[in-house]
């Protein structure tokens, strides 16, 4: 289950790997935060333009759950929210994110311009939105020009998870111990197909 916040525009999961952090007053203002504990100093932000996107972009969360990397989730509408996006991407770095993934359907403007504001690396990953099923989303973000990349996934919940381990991949070229999980990741998945049998080797 994912709850959206409209204040701040953080996604939450509710779940066995949530709990609520502070619920109350603080300040004069009210506090209503539910917290993965891993992501309590997030190394990679996980970004899209609305709530609906969070269905493809739970393809990331996952991938990054498993492997163990702090982590945040928010909504950031770049046309509906540009002060936000532009504060987000302003203040990524001195926050400690190392890498962005921003999930964008449509015009799909997300990524490029949180790009253009923040030198910390994004991956864009297209949405299928509209009747143009993501074509317009990955032409729109893998045509950037040139000076402000971005690391363009592909279409849907593939891009999402490969964009998590891209991510991955980034972070562990300083992470010795965030390389061996990847690895073991990786060895898994190639024990899976391995294991597959089809045919008269299923039968035997």
């Amino acid at each position: 289950m994912v709850k959206a916040s409209g204040r701040c525009g953080r996604l939450r999961g509710v779940g066995p790997h949530r709990k609520i952090r502070a619920r109350g007053r603080a300040g004069g203002r009210e506090a209503n935060r539910i917290i993965d504990a891993m992501s309590d100093k997030p190394l990679v932000g996980v970004v899209m333009g609305s709530k609906t996107d969070y269905e493809v972009l739970v393809a990331a969360v996952e991938i990054l759950r498993a492997l163990e990397i702090p982590h945040e989730a928010r909504i950031v509408s770049a046309h509906r929210t540009p002060d936000r996006l532009f504060s987000y991407a302003e203040t990524a770095r001195a926050r400690g994110l190392r890498v962005i993934i921003a999930g964008a359907g449509g015009a799909a403007h997300l990524p490029g311009m949180l790009a253009a504001k923040t030198l910390v690396p994004v991956l864009g990953v297209p949405v299928a939105a509209t009747q143009l099923n993501g074509l317009d989303a990955l032409l729109s973000i893998v045509q950037m020009p040139k000076g402000v990349p971005v690391g363009t996934m592909a279409i849907g919940k593939p891009g999402a998870a490969n964009a998590a381990l891209l991510a991955a991949e980034i972070l562990a070229a300083t992470d010795a111990e965030l390389y061996e999980r990847l690895a073991a990741w990786r060895a898994a998945r190639t024990q899976e197909v391995l294991d597959q049998k089809v045919g008269e080797e299923s039968a035997g």
